[in-house]
C-alpha cells in the first residue's frame, strides 16, 4: 500500500472534517459534522449553479409509508436483494452482534442486515431533522401508472433539499467552508493508518491540501466516468450515459481514492440503477415507461421480453438492462390508438420530444428505420395471442391478461396492437447511478479488506455500496440523508475525542 504524502508545494487548509461532495449526502455530513462542533471543509467539483449532483435533478421519492416509518417491504426488498449465491458457512455469523462478526463477513459482498436494519431505523428522525431546515414531505405524484410499495417525496423535490440545507451551511461560514470547483484527488493518512487530510485541485489544477482527520467521501458513484464504465460494465458502456446533468459530475475519484488505501469495495460493481429513457430528449429524466400497456420491439424488429412481468415501477430496471442488451443498447415501444383510454398516460412518459406517429404499421417501421416485415411478424404473432376478452384490462394494477403460445410472453396488460394511429418512443438506458462503492459499517465508518474500520475515513450516499442486483426503489436520496447525517456526527464526534485523549 502507498501513502500519500503531504504535498509541500499545495497551499494548505487546517480543518476537522473535509467532506467531498455537495449532494444530500455531503451537505447532511457537512451540517451534522457542524451541529456536532466541527470546523468543516465542503468540497464541490461543480460551479455554484450546478452544485447538488444528482440530488439536484431528482423528483427525491423515499421508501415510506409515513413521515416516521419506512415501507413495509423495506427490509424484505434488501434483504431479497442482498447479494448473489451467499455463502451460508459465512453468512451465518450474521446473527451475532456485529462487533462480533469475523472479518470474512464484515467484508463479504452483500448489503449488512445491521447496515439495513440501521437504514430503516434512522430514515424518520433523518426526514424530521430535514424538515427543521424548511423542507417539507407529502405523498406526491410520481411518473407510476402502477405501483407496488409506498413512497413520499420533499416538496421541490431534490433540489428543495440542496437549496434548504446549502443555505444553512452558507449562514455558518465560519463552521463550514464550500470549495466549488475543487476536485478531490487523493486521502493522505499518517504512518499508523489514520487519516490526515485529503488532496485536490481547484480551477486550473492548482494543488491544495486540506488538514483533516476525518473525510467523508460523498461524491457520487462513477456514472460520469466512461473509462470507468467500461471497466466495470463492459462493452454495453457505450450505450448508457447518465440520466441527469449532475451525474457527469460523478467521476468516480471517491471509490478510487479509497480502493488506492486499502478501502474495502461494498455493492455490486457490474451493475447500476438503470431508467428507461428517450435517447432523443435532453430533459431531466425523460423516463419512458408506458411500454408495459403496449410492446417493445429491438432495431430487428423484433419483440425481446416480457413487457409486464409485474406493476411497473418493480420491474422497469431488470427490462432497461435487457433493453441495453439489444442491439446498439435500443428498444422502441410501440402502441395504438387504445393507449388513450388509460386514464392520465401522459404522466408515464417524460419525455420533451414528441412520439413518432403513424397511421400504418408500414409507415411506422419505415419511420423508426427497423424492417417492415419482421416488425408486422412480430405484432402479428403478438395480436393472435392476446386473450379474446380484455374487459378485465386494469392499467393501475397487475390484470394477469397474459398472452398464450408466445414467446417471450406477456404476463399483464395484453391487449391486441392494431387499431390506428400508432405511437411510437425510443428507449435506451440511462444511468442514474452505479452500483460499486466502499464497505461501511452501519456508522459509515469505511472499512479495510481486513474488515477493520480505517480511522477517519466515511463514505455516504453512492459513494457507499449497498446495493445489488435489483435496486431498492426511492431508497438513493434516503441513503444520502441518513448516513451523510451519522457520517458528520461520528467523524465530528472522533475528533472531539481525538484531542481529549
Amino acid at each position: 500500500m502507498t501513502v500519500e504524502q503531504p504535498n509541500k508545494s499545495a497551499a494548505a487548509t487546517d480543518v476537522d472534517v473535509v467532506v467531498v461532495g455537495c449532494g444530500i449526502a455531503g451537505l447532511s455530513a457537512a451540517i451534522s459534522a457542524q451541529q456536532h462542533g466541527a470546523k468543516v471543509a465542503l468540497l464541490e467539483r461543480a460551479p455554484i449553479e450546478e452544485r447538488g449532483g444528482n440530488t439536484r435533478y431528482t423528483e427525491s421519492f423515499w421508501r415510506m409509508k409515513s413521515e416516521d416509518e419506512v415501507s413495509d417491504d423495506f427490509e424484505t426488498h434488501f434483504g431479497k436483494n442482498a447479494g448473489g449465491y451467499l455463502d451460508p458457512g459465512i453468512t451465518k455469523d450474521a446473527v451475532r452482534n456485529y462487533d462480533d462478526w469475523p472479518a470474512v463477513l464484515r467484508t463479504l459482498n452483500f448489503a449488512d442486515p445491521e447496515l439495513i436494519s440501521e437504514f430503516a431505523a434512522a430514515a424518520g428522525p433523518t426526514l424530521q431533522w430535514l424538515k427543521g431546515f424548511g423542507v417539507s414531505f407529502d405523498f406526491l405524484p410520481n411518473y407510476f401508472i402502477s405501483e407496488s410499495t409506498t413512497r413520499i417525496a420533499p416538496i421541490g423535490g431534490g433540489w428543495a433539499l440542496v437549496e434548504a440545507l446549502a443555505k444553512h451551511a452558507e449562514s455558518v461560514p465560519a463552521d463550514i467552508s464550500i470549495h466549488y470547483q475543487t476536485t478531490a484527488k487523493s486521502i493522505v493518512i499518517d504512518d499508523q493508518g489514520r487519516i490526515e487530510g485529503l488532496n485536490a485541485v481547484t480551477a486550473n489544477n492548482r494543488p491544495v491540501r486540506f488538514n483533516a482527520r476525518g473525510v467523508i467521501l460523498a461524491s457520487g458513484g462513477f456514472e460520469g466516468n466512461p473509462e470507468m464504465l467500461s471497466h466495470y460494465l463492459g462493452p454495453d458502456a457505450q450505450w448508457i450515459r447518465p440520466i441527469a446533468r449532475g451525474g457527469y459530475y460523478n467521476r468516480g475519484e471517491g471509490v478510487r481514492m479509497a480502493l488506492d488505501i486499502g478501502a474495502a469495495p461494498g455493492g455490486d460493481f457490474g451493475s447500476f440503477h438503470a431508467q428507461p429513457v428517450d435517447p432523443r430528449s435532453g430533459a431531466i429524466e425523460p423516463v419512458v415507461l408506458s411500454y408495459a400497456y403496449g410492446i417493445l420491439v429491438n432495431r430487428n424488429g423484433e419483440r425481446f421480453t416480457d413487457e409486464a412481468p409485474a406493476s411497473v415501477d418493480a420491474t422497469y430496471e431488470a427490462v432497461t438492462r435487457i433493453i441495453l442488451k439489444q442491439p446498439e443498447g435500443i428498444a422502441y415501444a410501440i402502441h395504438d390508438a387504445r393507449m388513450d383510454e388509460i386514464d392520465n398516460w401522459q404522466k408515464a412518459v417524460r419525455s420533451d420530444q414528441a412520439p413518432i406517429e403513424a397511421t400504418t404499421l408500414s409507415e411506422l417501421a419505415e419511420k423508426l428505420g427497423i424492417d417492415e416485415e419482421r416488425l408486422q411478424a412480430s405484432i402479428a404473432a403478438y395480436n393472435a395471442s392476446c386473450p379474446e376478452d380484455i374487459s378485465g384490462f386494469d392499467a393501475k394494477r397487475p390484470d394477469s391478461l397474459a398472452t398464450s403460445g408466445l414467446e417471450p410472453r406477456k404476463s399483464h396488460w395484453s391487449r391486441p396492437v392494431d387499431k390506428p394511429p400508432f405511437k411510437a418512443w425510443p428507449i435506451m438506458s440511462a444511468v442514474c447511478f452505479t452500483f460499486g462503492g466502499l464497505k461501511t459499517s452501519p456508522s459509515a465508518e469505511v472499512l479495510n479488506m481486513d474488515g477493520e474500520v480505517i480511522p477517519g475515513l466515511y463514505a455516504a450516499g453512492e459513494t457507499m455500496g449497498i446495493y445489488y442486483r435489483t435496486y431498492t426503489g426511492a431508497t438513493s436520496v434516503m441513503r444520502g440523508a441518513v448516513f451523510g447525517r451519522k457520517a458528520g456526527a461520528d467523524a465530528a464526534n472522533r475528533f472531539a475525542r481525538s484531542n481529549t485523549d
